[in-house]
């Protein structure tokens, strides 16, 4: 004989809701931590495939002098160049009200110094945050029948950048630099794992950029 429902309707109801929100948690919390995994798993990768271009994501410059976030990332980039990656780099980047450089001309200038021939360098002056970085690069190289790119930036804004090329139109693989504020300390790691799959996730969501600050030395 089938037994009595103690808890009434609005006890079932209330249970009911329990393990709908429990449920919810926990697909949460493993969407979220999936990501960050997914997030660290692609700033390990370092390809050295060859392609049409290298880009390196821009970053803050003080009057044409790079940061040292944007100078690890132009370092690395010189080095992939060096060593036959391909035959055109690709800086990246606008820049903010009152600034004379754009992140940009500021990276090809850099690189310049550095022993890049400058008609080896192609410089988009457009871009405030990563997806329209990515965005405008993307254009530039299309129009010139390339499609086969090599992103450098921090070890933790490979997947983003990567997945926001690949949505673009660009066969895109990455060689983040090994050197910089981004790396230097544990708490930086973490912050940037952090931040990166937030930013990773609001992008999936939303197809829209979310370039949170980045709090490590500049």
């Amino acid at each position: 004989m089938p037994q009595p429902d103690r808890l009434g309707f609005g006890g079932t109801v209330a249970r009911w809701l329990r393990r709908l929100v429990a449920g919810v948690v926990l697909v949460g919390v493993l969407l979220v931590g999936g990501t960050a995994v997914r997030v660290w798993q692609v700033a390990r990768i370092d390809d050295h495939t060859p392609s049409d271009a290298i880009v390196v994501l821009g970053a803050a410059q003080y009057d044409g002098v790079p940061s040292s976030v944007f100078e690890a990332r132009l370092e690395q980039a010189s080095a992939l160049f060096s060593s036959g990656v391909a035959p055109l780099i690709v800086t990246v980047g606008g820049k903010q009200v009152g600034d004379n450089y754009t992140e940009a001309a500021s990276g090809r200038n850099y690189l310049m110094d550095q022993g890049v021939p400058g008609e080896d360098i192609v410089a988009v002056e457009e871009g405030s945050d990563t997806l329209l970085s990515i965005e405008a690069v993307a254009a530039e190289l299309q129009s010139r029948g390339l499609t086969d790119i090599t992103l450098v930036s921090d070890p933790w804004h490979s997947l983003r950048t990567r997945t926001m090329a690949r949505d673009a139109g660009l066969d895109a693989w990455t060689s983040p630099t090994r050197q910089g504020p981004a790396v230097f300390t544990r708490e930086s790691q973490i912050h940037g794992i952090a931040r990166e799959t937030a930013a990773l996730l609001w992008y999936q969501l939303t197809h829209y950029s979310a370039d949170f600050q980045y709090t490590a030395s500049q």
